[in-house]
């Protein structure tokens, strides 16, 4: 028996992010038979584009998922906006829920599982709190809060009701799983969790045999914020010194500035270096023109919770990663695979020249491995399957469901 299933998520369906990380769950889950209900929070340029709007209500019927978009507010600028949405979205997803009699609230991240709670609280549905990570501490890591201000402070108050009052709990990784069973509101009686990381579609994300020449290292994704471009930069100019034959292909949506400032700050040729901008859908074409990754993420205790996207892409498409630890599992998932390098975590330890070094001339072998296209895809299939994700989060609402019943 399948279960009626509210999903409520502040990031939308039409954002680069909801496409790859949102979209393909709720599809998959509703070609499950699961009778899927999706609340989203759309950017107004996006929902006022009326093909996309179209296109995207189209993927979502075949899928037999029950789409209900509403606007994504950003003024009043600040956290006002954010209250708004809140309180709006609230009363929506308690009528919705009424409405279609669901069972489950699923909720992406912290706004959304206030709306969940409430829901939850209304109408007696099973309430999955899907964390994303520590948000209150990324806003102050990122720093957007600070410690000793009224927003972390409440949101910290939010944080633990959503704890105590989840019926279930999916954390992106064990690392995040380990940090809060040890709060000390929660010892002894911290809800059932399950980890699953961000996940790859593997139908779209998949290795390419395209013919390439030299070596191409890659970047996909955003540049800004959390991600450490100038570090990334650094190895790029590393690795033209090394090799003749190397070149750099970034794609991103923007920050295209940024991102030959680094590289000219970094020392690195511009004529060895591509830009692109994609979308989601030909992500994977351009991974295939690759024949590594990298990836920098800036460390701290918050991000002990986050697991990058793009190392699930990459491996899906057969290629290796250079990337850095103290972010989430990814240095004890490279280490324990062998699909790539994990340097010391950026920003704590210094990583000088000679290890940079010798980690790019580990990432050229492994690239030129005949093995590692293979053994990076079976990694991906075994640790980031997007139809692995899909059947916990299966298995999850029926438990729920059925302890209901």
């Amino acid at each position: 028996m399948t279960q009626s299933v509210l999903y409520i998520s502040y990031t939308g369906l039409m954002d680069p992010l909801g496409q790859s990380q949102v979209l393909q769950y709720v599809l998959a889950l509703g070609r499950w038979g699961h009778r899927m209900t999706v609340l989203s929070f759309e950017k107004p340029d996006a929902l006022n584009d009326r093909d996309r709007v179209a296109a995207m209500r189209a993927l979502c019927d075949a899928a037999g998922v029950d789409w209900r978009p509403r606007v994504w507010h950003n003024k009043p600028v600040g956290i006002l906006a954010t209250l708004y949405d809140l309180a709006a979205g609230r009363r929506q997803a308690i009528r919705i829920a009424r409405e279609v009699g669901a069972e489950v609230v699923h909720c992406r991240s912290y706004i959304a599982s206030l709306m969940g709670l409430a829901v939850k609280r209304a109408t007696g549905a099973k309430f999955v709190f899907d964390m994303r990570g520590f948000w209150p501490d990324e806003r102050v890591d990122g720093s957007i809060w600070s410690k000793s201000g009224a927003p972390y402070r409440v949101f910290k108050r939010v944080e633990r009701s959503l704890f105590l009052n989840a019926d279930h709990v999916v954390s992106l990784t064990k690392a995040g799983v380990r940090e809060y069973e040890a709060f000390d509101y929660l010892k002894g009686r911290a809800p059932n969790s399950t980890v699953i990381p961000t996940c790859t579609n593997l139908e779209m994300f998949r290795p390419e045999d395209t013919p390439r020449e030299g070596f191409t290292l890659g970047y996909v994704g955003s540049v800004g914020s959390w991600y450490l471009f100038d570090e990334v930069a650094k190895a790029v100019a590393r690795a033209f010194v090394l090799r003749s034959d190397a070149r750099f292909l970034v794609v991103t949506k923007g920050n295209h500035d940024l991102v030959r400032k680094a590289l000219d700050a970094a020392g690195a040729d511009p004529a060895r270096v591509e830009m692109r901008s994609a979308d989601f859908s030909e992500v994977a074409h351009q991974i295939g023109r690759m024949d590594a990754g990298l990836f920098f993420i800036r460390p701290a205790w918050s991000k002990r919770a986050s697991c990058p996207t793009r190392m699930g892409e990459f491996l899906a498409c057969g290629k290796p990663c250079l990337a850095n630890g103290g972010v989430g599992d990814v240095a004890e998932d490279i280490r324990e695979t062998g699909t790539g390098i994990a340097l010391p975590p950026i920003g704590t330890e210094t990583v000088d020249l000679t290890d940079l070094d010798a980690a790019l001339h580990r990432l050229f072998a492994m690239a030129e491995d005949p093995g590692m296209a293979a053994r990076s895809r079976a990694v991906a299939e075994e640790r980031f399957s997007l139809e692995t994700g899909v059947a916990a989060y299966s298995g999850i609402y029926a438990r729920l469901a059925g302890a209901a019943a």
